[in-house]
Parts: C-alpha cells; structure tokens; sequence
C-alpha cells in the first residue's frame, strides 16, 4: 500500500513570483517531506489545449531529478477537458496519446489521467458513450508505463462497472467523500486492478483520523481478492482550496495512513504476494 496526491496543492504565497520549474522542485520537497510515496507536482490542469509531448516529457525528467521517490505525471481526462472547452473529447484522446507515449519513453512509469467532471455519464447515455470512446482512443495502443484513471467529484456507479473495467486501466482512483457510492464500483473491481482510495475529505472539520483511512484501504483490499498490494490511500479530491500548511498537513494524514497500513498488514501477515512498495502497480 502507499499514499499519493489527487488533485492540485495550494501555491506556497511565500513563492509568488517563481517559475513553474521552481514551483514544482518546492512542491516535490514538501510533499516528500510529507511521507507521500508516490508524488506528483501538484500544479492545476492545463485545459487551453493539450500539452506538448516533448515539453511533458522534458519537464518531468527535469521534476524526477529532484527527488527520490517516484514520481508520476498527471494529465487531463479527454472527457472533462473536453467538456471545459471547445476541443472535443475525441480530439483530446488522440491528441494527449502522442504524450503518454513520450512519458513512458522518457522513463515515466506511472501516468494518472484525471477525469473531474464526469457525473454526466451517469445519466446521458449519449456522454456515457463519448467518455468511453475518448478513452478508448486515449489507451489505444498504448504501454511502457501505468496508467491510472482518477475519478473524483461525486458519485460515479451510474455509469455502470463496465464503462470503467472495460477499459485497459490498471489502477484507479475513486473519491469516496463526495462519491461514498463510488464503493459499489470497487466492490466489483476485477481484482488485478489497483484501487486508490480519495478517503481524506478537503473540508474544514474533517474526520482526519488515520483509521478512517486504514479501513479503507483494508476494505478496498478484501474486494476480488485484491489485496493490500494493489491499494493506495489519497485525499478525496483537490486541496486547492486550502491554504498551503493546511494542504500538507492533510498529506501527512494520509501518508500516516499509509505506513499504518504498512504495520498492520505486518502483524496479520502479507495481503497477497508482490510487493508494498507503490504496489497498486502490481498487475498480474
């Protein structure tokens, strides 16, 4: 099991004027400093027009370099990028391939794809088939890294199972505070899948505690025989609207999470063979 970020983490104030570069290398040493396993650089979704290959690729081999950890590269989802402006969701898949593809060469292991504003698939058949043909178009072909779909924003399990596990993803992430019913699609989750649970709301008075977020990686774990080594804890959705100290302290909440699941599947025994570190990369 390990612990992530989903979503954007609030700007540091104290850094106002500083490049995206200094930006990101700020960000990668707080989060590590958080206990995070898995980082990303935390900067809001780019929805002006899909991004350039080399220039992802160049910024996160420049992003890699300044920490140890692993890091991971998060896209916008076809889908809600293409609700957010005037570039259809077909065109976004096709267009964001080229990028997936650079990553991977780059030695980028793990993509997310964070699709925001999806609820529309739950009841427009006609959105439903658009989100699964972008994705379609969007996985197509594609390999040499792990890509994860991120779902947050409410309740998803509309859709339906198969509109998600039909799809080549080998994780994803659920937010399962403002979509508590997201659980009815883990439940069902073929077990070679890894699941990452957005169980730490960003909302003041909270429940913070740890043991909210160890029950649920444990639950995910006992779905289909999944197991602690394809589960990860996150926040619910995004931070931004905290301030910077509060953003981080909910990280260190769920990096806490993390290693206590660690401990507790160390006194009860191995969950499933494989192993923890960054585990919902497993696939068999």
């Amino acid at each position: 099991m390990f612990s992530t970020l989903l979503g954007a983490l609030p700007q540091d104030p104290d850094h106002a004027g500083a490049t995206a570069e200094e930006r990101i290398r700020d960000t990668l040493v707080d989060l590590e400093a958080t206990g995070l396993e898995l980082l990303a650089a935390g900067e809001p979704l780019d929805l002006m027009a899909p991004p350039e290959p080399a220039i992802v690729a160049e910024g996160w081999r420049r992003a890699a370099a300044v920490t140890t950890q692993t890091l991971k590269q998060v896209l916008p989802g076809p889908y809600s990028a293409g609700r957010a402006g005037d570039r259809p969701a077909a065109a976004w898949a096709e267009a964001l391939r080229p990028t997936i593809a650079a990553l991977a060469e780059a030695g980028c292991s793990f993509v997310e794809v964070d699709e925001f504003d999806a609820l529309a698939i739950t009841v427009v058949d006609a959105e439903r088939r658009r989100f699964v043909d972008a994705h379609r178009r969007l996985t197509n072909g594609i390999e040499g890294t792990h890509l994860s779909l991120a779902l947050t924003g409410g309740n998803l399990d509309g859709a339906g199972p198969a509109t998600f596990f039909d799809l080549p993803y080998a994780s994803y992430a659920f937010d399962l505070i403002a979509g508590p019913e997201n659980w009815r699609l883990i439940a069902v989750a073929p077990g070679d899948r890894g699941i990452i649970c957005g169980a730490l709301s960003p909302e003041p008075g909270a429940d913070l505690t740890r043991e909210l977020l160890v029950w649920a990686a444990h639950y995910a774990a006992s779905t289909s025989g999944r197991g602690l080594a394809r589960v990860g804890l996150a926040n619910s959705s995004s931070l931004a609207g905290l301030s910077r100290p509060e953003a981080l302290d909910r990280l260190r909440v769920v990096a806490v999470g993390g290693a206590g699941g660690h401990a507790r599947s160390a006194r009860h025994g191995p969950a499933s063979s494989g192993s923890t570190r960054h585990a919902v990369m497993v696939r068999s």
